[in-house]
């Protein structure tokens, strides 16, 4: 033992941070003054990483022995002050000076408790912490709790032997370290299964399964050790030489860690990943628990699905497989070696997981070595033996992944964020797809990192270019594929489809021209041989696909072999022969079969993508129908009619033009036919979209039908469907034995079984929806079912049933007159309901008055009185015997006596004589007013007694109250109470909307068709992951009373828009039982208003449903008939037998279900110095704490010395909840920020998919929600994925239903709702079946979790082309073979965006999405890989979607500029002067074909089917009138417009990005300047544009004023440019409030006036926000510049119309006239000009010579008008339309300045520029806001408008008009 007086060594080890004192004052906050700060532990700066477990020790010791606790700190501080002196790292400096003044001030506060110097202190501390929890506790604590005491441990000893010299060790501490150091490896913390640990260890390590699966990984007796090198001085030579040692393993992961050089905690992690697969295979074919050994087969069928990607790469690459098996191994040993090293590839190779041919070819070279290694094969290439040498831990990741990161890094820099080409660099797809040829062998093995691979060539960055902005080397080649910006993709990827939409065009144009028109006439022979001139067209348009495959490849050309590109020249010059040959030969020659060889090189995916016979039937006949429906339209509607009107102007001889014909030689009237025409053409191309919709819609509804959807819709149908629930339960979710499933008929054991089942899920479900405050107390019991006992002889179905039953039977027995029973009990039995009130209430009463009273003989008389009852009614007598008068008062002590039983009592004995008061007072009533003769029953029981009075006093008085303790008494108490209090019928019962939907949803889907549900052992195990960045996690109590400017909290938001749910809510938290704290109430209301909104809190704890409901199925599959009698939440768990069961049902849920949040920023959000990110971390460490299960991964940065210098290193972390701080499972590093690669959300998801588990993987969205009710089907839905569909194929992906739950907030959520509603059930049905193109659109859909590792993940991340990342993983699993399925028997929830801008950001997001979609590869490949009405299926479901909504607005740009043309040039009135052109009404009934499509009806119509499907066709007219009223055409329209225009820019310009679209709740008044920065360039400038086209043509048109279609043609047009310019106003809360727009104005106003600058945010200068709008423009290709010219130059047609039409030019058809335009254009810039110039130059200085200037000006300006109206003629109407007629002039050389920015800066002119967009922008912004000052003059206007806005609320309750005033209720 150590000596306990302190030595001057010690003293000087106790004193030592005194000499390092820093004295920088303290820059970080103190965590120990802010409870909402975290620890000190989780502040640690990234590169001190190691410190933290000494400050977490600390802090758990603190309490214990502060004075060991101020060591540890100590030894912190030391350790810290080692690791960087100088205080470099970031952060350090801060935290090193906040640490030693906490030590400063802890070493006056601490004194020593255990002996008086430091070092016997912190010995004698250790060894009593040693003795206590390790060698008494590891025998009785968790695995979790060693774990900790053994980390704690090790910093003590370690802080110990700092403390502490050596010689001062004492041999007692040495003996508990060395103990420590031996056992700290089997406590080390771990996810599910504690592999290492000894002692007490959790059910599921006890399981079969899993030991044999451990059993099977630990078989490394036969394979050679791994040999470790190290060194040793020999003496004799003093020369340095390597030894060689063998080195342990455990398993077979140790061992291939060994070998290759895998990461620790990479190997612990796989190690679990493969055991608990194999473990969950087996269970399933396990039949018996007593077998140690896995079954081969099932470890045969894992490594077929997860090498049968490898072996197809093998197969096309025309290599053997490197999976050999030789006779004399040990085949089951090996196939796990091959597995596991896979596992262990896949689990390392970070970014590399995108790239799953890549995997295949470094798996593929590291077996062959594995295999060499086992069976000393000599090296291919230079002969020489494998050796077994060990490598180190990170040897894999440096050697081979992160060369091949840094070829992604390198490529992903010359994106430039999104703004170069994708042309310009290569992306996942590009370089995956160079291990599809045979190139990729060139690299070698090990690779060769000067191969072409990895090497570029020899162009350098110029100096002065930043290091990040590019990357070294020329570009490489894009592989196989280009994306290049062009509409012309479209053409490409579906060139079948518009070949033939064009040749069936030019055919019906040919047969309508015909002399008869009729469609017979193409029997005639001239008609058929000019028909067979489509053969001609086919031939130029094939011309055309092989030249766009050419130039759009070209790019590409470098990494394509030599037969490739052959194949495009070859099919170039075949469609060029034949585009030459046939116009000579006219012969009907089809040239299919020898394109089938020549099209496209065959490529590794996309091949076998072919479906049965019956499938291909299915989608045959719906688009043969569809197809035939659409061309008689086309051509009776369409063509036909403008047939002869084109004939007639065709003919007309027109020379008289009113201005200078623009085709003067063009003959035929060339210009007016195309002006007819293109509007007609654009149409027929666009109305398959309408003819799809329609046919969807019809098929959808009747496939809806046919799968019982909405069979019970009401409550009224779902009480009368009641009865029959619970064997639909049985049928469909519980695992019955094949014997069970086929017996229709149950005895009565059975059946009582499957009702107590049935109630245990029914009860949950219930009771989930009172935790939710859905339902009320009442409520709640009104639809619990009891668990049936044998006691009660009828069926105890649910009180909402039977409600009002006991008091209507009580009434119509006092009032019964007659004497005959039989017509009595005729009258109850006809309800059948009542009958079973009535004999439930009267035995269940019989059992808790016996169960109640104490004494034999009062027992007996309740006996004989029920005696009685029952022998009356066996006779006829009952009315005889009973008055029924007495019923009423029985009923009301019984009602009193029942509430008395449920009160709560303090003095028990008080308590107990008001009951036995009450009792007697019972038995009283049955006796004297009840009974006829009863006192003879009281006589004959106790016949010595003869006083009456004297009887009364002594009986019943002896009761035992200990009943009232038992949870399933006290249920029948209850029960009984509310069947005979209840007086009102429950039909409207629950009140609560969601909780009807909810009940009668998972009521109907028990009739659905689903798979038969399987034992919990036995079926799939599944993931969740659930991808999270900076959303909200829980909203703080500040944030919920924090108020908007008008003065409204989220809270009272809420309170208003859910009062039922608010007022259960404090029902809830009132209830005397549970006695919260003000805190706890607080937390409470933060919980209830956070699951109210789109939270991660709200998500977490709807997924973790899923685990209470396999707890609860496998308690019903494995507990006993009397504990499933007893009831899941009334059954003891303390006893043995059935915490045995519970112990079970632990280890199979963490068998089967695993859920894993990726929070990426988890990590930086502990240690910001921000509030709210704290706030974050704070609230995802709550709900680890909360949820044991479930687990965070994300992405740590830590600064690490390599080489001498700091670098930034970055790992992938997994961390549990531990006792009060998370605990760190795995840590794996990886080879460089992965999110800086690709997209951030698919990048998110991948680092963290490594840690989820089991067969399946379910993708959640963190704005969803869960319910109880449909966890419980979960089961059933995996089971899809071993169902064999036609083809022999499994399902890869599981398409769920989704249920969108903000449709209630307004009226806008309400629109968005139903449209995503219908798409994702009516939509996704009918696109699984029968179109079979179904692929994954977002959440919640399920993937066969093997299938898509092995093949690229669960989403693609390449920048921006993927920035739809969701949808490419359905087309990427369809690609390669996989099949997609959509079941809606099962529903998740889903929140959408609620407020105007929300939603259109998100629309803007998909249009980009479906931009980037339609230059991808992926979709090229499908649309040539499917069949051809697989194809169109494909099209009108994806990006025709889209292109669909571009045309429709492109239409009517067509429509009125040809129009114009035709106006202004005099055409038109030329052809209406002759009577027989009437081209008039078919252009009209054509175009209305347009105006559908443009009002939403398209969107509208499924929405109608579906809720008439599910809720009842007159529901569904109801909502459609009052969507129509609420102005829904009008919000879909505007919509219109938002798709059409960022899918256009997409593709010209490109500019896609992620919009963050923000989940909060939106109730608040959006700026006039906020909605014009979004929408001026979307919407606003195209409204005026179209604006000034309709008045044009209503000033200068004459075509349809004779005719009935004028309005309706041009009203869909004027509805178009209204609802784009005013859309955003009238959806804007206050959008017409006099003072708010008042503010608009003046914050507008100052806004426009505000300059720009660097670091000038666009919402604070017209100027930034100008030059923002203009990166699509900085980042566009030559090609996009050009368009836009182009585009922009169709402004100048104004000018060039209508000064021909001024009263000035005096009809004069001269171009003088068009020139001398130009010179008043030209004049007024220059004055403009010479103003702003002025302004600048002598607005400060020279004001007077200003003023001057501009009176000068003024002057002028008058002469010259004065001028003009005197001597020129120039009129008033001249005036306004030179401004029609000069301003669309400006803007158009406005554009095409910008266009041509970097040319106009060069020549000085982009300030004018500048100042001329903002003179334009003033005039719009003056145009648009005038309109509503108008309005909101009138106070009607705004509360129209909010009735408008908020009709959904206002049903609700919502007092909208109190929440936009600002006006609480006091």
């Amino acid at each position: 033992m150590a000596s306990t007086s302190g030595s001057k060594e010690e003293k000087t080890a106790a004193q030592r941070a005194v000499s390092r004192r820093v004295t920088r004052a303290p820059t970080m906050v103190d965590p120990t003054k802010d409870e909402n700060v975290p620890i000190d532990s989780e502040l640690v700066p990234s590169s001190l990483a190691v410190i933290a477990p000494f400050l977490r020790v600390a802090n758990e010791l603190e309490k214990d022995n502060p004075r060991v606790a101020y060591l540890c700190r100590f030894h912190a501080f030391e350790k810290a002050h080692k690791m960087d002196p100088i205080s470099s790292g970031r952060g350090v400096r801060q935290f090193k000076t906040y640490l030693l003044h906490r030590l400063e001030r802890e070493e006056m506060e601490t004194e020593l408790q255990l002996a008086k110097s430091v070092p016997r202190e912190i010995q004698k501390y250790y060894q009593n912490f040693c003795e206590k929890n390790i060698r008494e506790g590891q025998h009785i604590k968790t695995p979790e709790e060693m774990a900790k005491i053994y980390q704690i441990a090790t910093v003590l000893y370690d802080v110990l032997r700092t403390v502490v010299p050596f010689s001062k060790v004492d041999e007692e501490t040495e003996k508990y370290a060395e103990e420590v150091e031996r056992n700290r490896g089997q406590y080390e913390p771990y996810n599910i299964l504690p592999l290492s640990a000894v002692g007490i260890k959790p059910a599921i390590m006890e399981l079969p399964e899993i030991k044999a699966a451990i059993r099977a990984i630990c078989n490394v007796d036969t394979l050679p050790l791994p040999r470790i090198r190290s060194t040793s001085n020999h003496h004799d030579d003093n020369v340095i030489t390597p030894e060689y040692r063998d080195k342990s393993v455990n398993d077979i992961f140790d061992w291939l860690a060994s070998v290759f050089g895998f990461q620790k905690g990479n190997v612990a992690n796989q190690r679990e990943h493969l055991i608990l697969i194999l473990a969950n295979m087996d269970a399933r074919t396990r039949k018996s628990a007593h077998n140690g050994q896995l079954d081969s087969g099932n470890i045969h069928q894992l490594r077929e699905k997860i090498f049968k990607n490898y072996r197809m790469w093998c197969d096309y690459l025309h290599c053997k497989s490197n999976l050999k098996f030789l006779q004399i191994a040990d085949r089951q040993q090996l196939e796990l070696l091959y597995i596991a090293l896979y596992l262990l590839i896949w689990g390392e190779a970070s970014n590399i997981r995108f790239m799953p041919e890549c995997l295949c070819y470094i798996f593929h070279n590291m077996a062959s070595e594995l295999h060499g290694i086992l069976y000393s094969n000599v090296h291919p290439v230079s002969g020489e033996s494998y050796l077994i040498a060990g490598h180190g831990e990170e040897s894999f990741l440096k050697d081979v992944i992160t060369p091949i990161y840094e070829v992604l890094r390198k490529e992903a820099r010359r994106n430039l964020g999104g703004k170069a080409s994708h042309s310009a660099w290569r992306n996942y797809d590009d370089l995956n797809e160079y291990f599809w040829s045979e190139r990729c062998f060139k690299l070698g093995w090990p690779m060769d990192l000067k191969a072409d691979f990895f090497v570029h060539l020899d162009e350098k960055l110029s100096a002065n270019m930043r290091h990040d902005h590019g990357a070294v080397g020329k570009r490489k080649p894009k592989t196989n594929f280009v994306e290049v910006r062009t509409f012309w993709h479209l053409f490409r990827s579906f060139d079948r489809m518009w070949i033939f939409f064009i040749l069936v065009f030019q055919a019906m144009v040919i047969v309508a021209w015909s002399p008869s028109g009729s469609i017979t006439s193409i029997f005639d022979g001239n008609v058929f041989k000019n028909v067979m001139s489509i053969f001609i067209t086919c031939a130029y348009l094939n011309l055309l696909q092989a030249a766009l495959d050419i130039i759009l490849s070209w790019k590409a050309w470098g990494s394509l072999k030599f037969s490739q590109i052959l194949r495009y020249l070859l099919k170039f010059a075949v469609a060029a022969m034949w585009a030459v040959v046939l116009p000579i030969v006219s012969l009907e020659l089809r040239v299919s079969d020898l394109r089938s060889i020549i099209v496209q090189p065959k490529l590794y995916i996309g091949r076998g993508m072919h479906e049965d016979t019956c499938s291909v039937l299915k989608y045959t006949m719906f688009w043969i129908m569809l197809l035939i429906s659409k061309f008689a339209f086309s051509y009776y509607v369409e063509i036909l009619p403008l047939v002869g009107p084109t004939k007639l102007i065709m003919g007309l001889n027109i020379d008289t033009y009113a201005w200078p014909e623009l085709l003067p030689n063009a003959t035929h009237n060339f210009g007016v036919v195309v002006a007819i025409w293109a509007p007609i053409v654009l149409v027929y191309f666009m109305d398959g979209q309408i003819w799809y919709s329609i046919y969807s819609t019809i098929f959808g509804g009747i496939l809806g039908a046919f799968s019982h959807l909405g069979e019970i819709r009401t409550l009224g149908m779902l009480r009368s469907r009641f009865e029959s629930v619970p064997q639909a339960f049985r049928k469909c979710l519980v695992a019955l034995s094949k014997e069970e499933a086929k017996s229709s008929h149950l005895d009565d054991v059975a059946a009582r079984k499957n009702i107590a089942k049935f109630s245990q899920v029914w009860n949950e479900f219930i009771h989930s929806l009172r935790l939710e405050d859905l339902i009320s107390h009442r409520e709640r019991d009104l639809l619990l079912v009891p668990y049936t006992s044998s006691r009660v002889s009828v069926v105890q179905w649910p009180p909402f049933l039977l409600a009002s039953k006991i008091p209507i039977a009580v009434d119509m027995a006092k009032d019964f007159t007659r004497k005959e029973d039989a017509e009595l009990f005729k009258r109850i039995q006809n309800d059948e309901y009542m009958q079973f009130a009535v004999t439930e209430c009267y035995e269940t009463l019989k059992e808790i008055l016996t169960d109640l009273l104490d004494d034999r003989e009062d027992k007996d008389v309740i006996d004989k009185i029920c005696h009685r009852v029952l022998k009356s009614i066996e006779q006829h007598q009952f009315l005889s015997e009973f008055r029924m008068s007495g019923l009423p008062m029985l009923h009301d002590k019984l009602e009193e006596f029942l509430k008395l039983l449920l009160d709560d009592y303090e003095d028990a004995e008080l308590y107990k004589s008001h009951v036995i008061n009450v009792l007697q007072d019972i038995i009283e009533i049955i006796i004297q007013d009840v009974m006829i003769d009863g006192h003879d029953v009281l006589e004959k029981s106790h016949p010595h007694l003869d006083d009456y009075d004297h009887k009364m006093v002594q009986r019943f008085e002896k009761i035992q109250i200990a009943n009232l303790n038992n949870k399933s008494w006290r249920e029948k108490v209850v029960r009984l109470n509310v069947l005979l209090s209840e007086k009102e019928s429950a039909i409207n019962v629950p009140m609560n909307l969601e909780a009807r939907r909810r009940m009668t949803f998972f009521a109907n889907s028990l009739f659905m068709t689903m798979p038969a549900a399987p034992e919990v052992r036995n079926m799939l195990s599944y993931s969740i992951l659930t991808p999270f960045f900076k959303e909200d996690v829980l909203y703080s109590a500040e944030e919920l009373k924090e108020e908007n400017e008008d003065g409204i909290s989220i809270l009272f938001y809420l309170q208003k828009i859910y009062p039922d749910e608010w007022t259960n809510f404090l029902e809830r938290i009132d209830d005397p039982k549970h006695l919260y704290t003000i805190s706890d109430r607080m937390e409470l209301t933060c919980h209830w208003v956070s699951y109210r909104g789109q939270t991660l809190s709200r998500t977490v704890r709807g997924m973790m449903y899923y685990r209470q409901a396999l707890d609860l199925q496998c308690f019903l599959e494995y507990a006993g008939d009397s504990a499933i009698f007893s009831g899941y939440r009334t059954i003891d768990r303390s006893d043995v037998h059935n915490k045995a069961i519970f112990d079970y049902s632990q280890a199979l849920t963490d068998l089967k279900f695993t859920y894993v949040v990726t929070c990426q920023l988890y990590g930086a959000q502990k240690k910001s110095s921000d509030a709210r990110d704290r706030s974050c971390a704070h609230n995802i460490l709550n709900l680890m704490l909360m949820y044991p299960s479930l687990r965070v991964a994300y992405i740590d940065e830590r600064e690490e010395k390599v080489k001498g210098k700091t670098e930034k290193v970055y790992y992938s972390v997994l961390v549990k909840g531990g006792e009060r701080l998370d605990e760190e499972i795995y840590r794996i590093k990886l080879p460089g920020l992965p999110t800086e690669i690709g997209e951030g959300k698919p990048e998110n998801q991948n680092h963290a998919i490594i840690f989820t588990r089991g067969e399946a993987l379910q993708t959640i969205d963190m704005n969803q929600d869960n319910y109880f009710e449909e966890a419980f089907k979960m089961r059933n839905v995996l089971e899809e994925f071993q169902k064999i569909h036609r083809g022999g194929r499994k399902p890869t992906i599981l398409g769920l239903r989704e249920h969108i739950l903000t449709g209630s907030v307004s009226s806008l959520a309400w629109f968005m709702s139903n449209q995503e509603t219908s798409f994702v059930t009516i939509g996704q049905r009918v696109l699984a079946n029968p179109l079979r193109v179904r692929f994954h659109y977002g959440h919640p859909d399920i993937f066969d979790r093997l299938f898509h590792i092995t093949r690229g993940g669960i989403s693609k991340a390449s920048k921006i082309i993927n920035l739809s990342e969701d949808v490419f993983s359905g087309f990427n699993s369809t690609l390669r073979g996989g099949y997609v399925t959509h079941h809606e028997y099962i529903q998740v929830g889903k929140g959408r965006d609620v407020g105007m801008n929300q939603i259109s950001l998100f629309e803007a997001k998909v249009a980009n999405g479906n931009g980037e979609q339609t230059l991808s590869r992926e979709v090229y490949r499908l649309g040539r890989q499917f069949d051809f009405y697989r194809m169109l299926s494909f099209y009108f479901t994806t990006v025709g979607f889209y292109f669909s909504s571009m045309i429709t607005v492109l239409t009517v740009y067509v429509f009125l500029y040809g129009r114009l043309y035709m106006a202004l040039s005099g055409l038109e009135m030329a052809i209406l002067e002759n009577p027989a052109v009437n081209q008039s009404k078919a252009l009209g009934d054509a175009l209305a074909v347009q105006s559908v499509f443009q009002i939403g009806l398209l969107i509208v119509l499924p929405m109608v089917m579906e809720i008439g499907l599910e809720r009842g066709f007159r529901t569904a007219l109801g909502h459609l009138i009052i969507m129509q009223l609420q102005l829904a055409s009008v919000f879909f329209t505007f919509q219109l417009g938002t798709k059409a225009h960022y899918y256009g820019r997409t593709i010209l310009h490109g500019g896609s990005k992620y919009r963050a679209t923000g989940r909060g709740f939106v109730v608040f008044h959006a700026k006039f300047a906020d909605n014009y920065r979004r929408y001026s360039r979307s919407h606003f400038v195209k409204g005026l544009e179209l604006f000034m086209l309709l008045v044009l043509y209503e000033v200068y048109g004459d075509m349809y004023r004779s005719s009935s279609l004028y309005f309706f043609v041009t009203w869909s047009m004027w509805f178009l440019v209204a609802s784009w310019l005013f859309a955003p106003f009238v959806f804007n809360p206050s959008g017409f409030d006099w003072p708010k727009t008042v503010d608009d104005w003046t914050d507008w106003r100052r806004w426009m006036g505000n300059r720009g600058g660097i670091g000038i945010q666009p919402d604070k200068s017209w100027e930034s926000w100008w030059d923002g709008e203009q990166d699509h423009l900085k980042s566009t290709d030559i090609r996009g510049r050009i368009m836009e010219i182009l585009l922009s130059c169709r402004f100048f047609v104004y000018q060039y119309g209508i000064v021909y039409h001024l009263d000035i030019a005096h009809n004069s058809r001269s171009l003088l006239v068009y020139g001398l335009s130009w010179v008043v254009m030209a004049t007024v810039l220059l004055v403009l000009k010479m103003v702003s110039m002025g302004r600048r130059r002598f607005g400060t200085d020279f004001q007077l010579m200003f003023r001057i200037l501009k009176g000068l000006l003024f002057l002028a300006f008058l002469s010259v008008m004065n001028v003009l109206f005197v001597v020129c003629g120039l009129t008033v109407s001249d005036l306004f339309a030179s401004i029609l007629a000069f301003l669309p002039t400006g803007w158009g050389f406005l554009l095409i300045g910008q266009a041509c920015r970097p040319m106009i800066k060069g020549a000085g002119f982009w300030d004018s520029i500048q100042e001329l967009a903002r003179a334009y922008e003033c005039i719009m912004g003056i145009i648009i806001f005038m309109p509503i000052v108008l309005l909101s003059w009138f106070p009607l206007v705004s509360e129209f408008q909010t009735r408008l806005l908020f009709n959904q609320a206002f049903s609700r309750g919502l007092q909208i008009s109190m929440i936009l005033g600002g006006r609480k209720d006091k």
